[in-house]
């Protein structure tokens, strides 16, 4: 009988986390299907369809009786810009729950570093004074990781005290490097000509946008993204024992040193090319880990998956809202992401405040 417990008890743990990612799998798939049907430009399901199995299959399987047009808005817009939206979702979460793993603070987000203004300095740079044109369409996809990277070098090196980094001096570097960049990025935009197109781009890209989408970027941010997730996943039980203090870590054999910095080369990483893909995107990373911890638990094992369903789920509704709320204009998707994650954001500090006694 004690053998009977032993096996049911992970089963009846596991449970919750497998409904739910179940039922994540499929509010998923609702929306990807809503987000190719719904736009300034609104399709029927069976177009959709036809056009997406012919395309898989590559021949017409199904008689061709739409236009071309209505084809490229399906296959060459709207599907490459749906998966970008999940993959740049699901990678803010992760680079989220990574950032609340190593400074041990509820309110980190993936930008706590300053990897997102240098991401932006750069981007902006490229874009105004059209450097790194050798790129061509990458230009400002480059320029972004170029920034973002530079960045973390310099709060890196502020942070080092005696061949030692502590998530305090990291953090307190991060907010200097933040304010630095941010101060370059204004200075560029203020500098250059007021009502120029390269203003207006700049100034649309940092509130953050996927317009640019195509499967070439979304290739570059699937491939980014894996290579991010299955090292993380493996150290899971790490991430764990590290939340209960490097003390602790250290006791259970934990290399607390070797564990932060590939967390940090990670969160570079995976920030710098997202934020190159999409522009900046804010309370993502901060919000969905919360929301989803205080359903599958606080173990890595079961957050890191359930949280980048919910992540890019979360991100492709997002982009829905950009793209229909106010078309044919489109809405910066860090708009639409801030109008939600706000709200929570303000709830999270009052719930903090109330536990430690007002």
């Amino acid at each position: 009988m004690a053998k009977l417990k032993v096996r049911l008890f992970p089963i009846q743990k596991r449970f919750p986390f497998i409904m739910f990612c179940m039922i994540m799998v499929v509010v998923t798939f609702i929306s990807f299907i809503l987000a190719i049907r719904l736009g300034s430009v609104d399709l029927n399901f069976e177009t959709i369809g036809k056009v997406i199995v012919n395309k898989i299959t590559g021949r017409n399987y199904y008689r061709v009786d739409w236009t071309e047009g209505i084809e490229s808005i399906i296959w060459s817009i709207r599907i490459p810009r749906i998966f970008t939206a999940f993959v740049v979702g699901a990678g803010l979460t992760l680079c989220g729950i990574l950032m609340q793993a190593l400074t041990k603070n509820p309110l980190a987000d993936p930008y706590i570093l300053g990897i997102s203004q240098g991401a932006s300095a750069g981007a902006v740079l490229v874009i105004m004074y059209g450097v790194l044109s050798i790129f061509n369409g990458y230009s400002t996809m480059v320029g972004a990781f170029i920034g973002a990277v530079v960045s973390i070098i310099l709060a890196l090196k502020i942070a080092t005290i005696r061949n030692k980094v502590t998530a305090t001096q990291l953090v307190l570097a991060g907010i200097a490097v933040s304010a630095l960049f941010s101060a370059i990025t204004n200075y560029m935009i203020y500098h250059t000509r007021t009502g120029s197109d390269k203003v207006k781009t700049a100034t649309y890209w940092l509130m953050g946008s996927l317009s640019g989408s195509s499967w070439e970027k979304l290739i570059y941010g699937c491939i980014a993204f894996i290579v991010c997730l299955i090292p993380i996943l493996t150290l899971s039980k790490s991430l764990d024992v590290l939340m209960l203090g490097d003390d602790v870590a250290v006791t259970v054999g934990v290399n607390t040193d070797r564990l932060k910095l590939g967390i940090i080369i990670v969160a570079t990483l995976l920030t710098g090319v997202i934020v190159s893909m999409s522009g900046t995107i804010g309370f993502v990373g901060l919000i969905i880990p919360h929301i989803t911890r205080s359903v599958v638990g606080t173990k890595h094992s079961r957050l890191i998956p359930a949280s980048v369903l919910v992540g890019g789920t979360f991100l492709v509704i997002a982009d829905i809202i950009s793209r229909t709320i106010a078309a044919p204009e489109e809405l910066p998707i860090g708009v639409v992401s801030a109008f939600f994650g706000a709200p929570f954001f303000l709830y999270l500090i009052r719930k903090s405040h109330k536990q430690l006694g007002g």
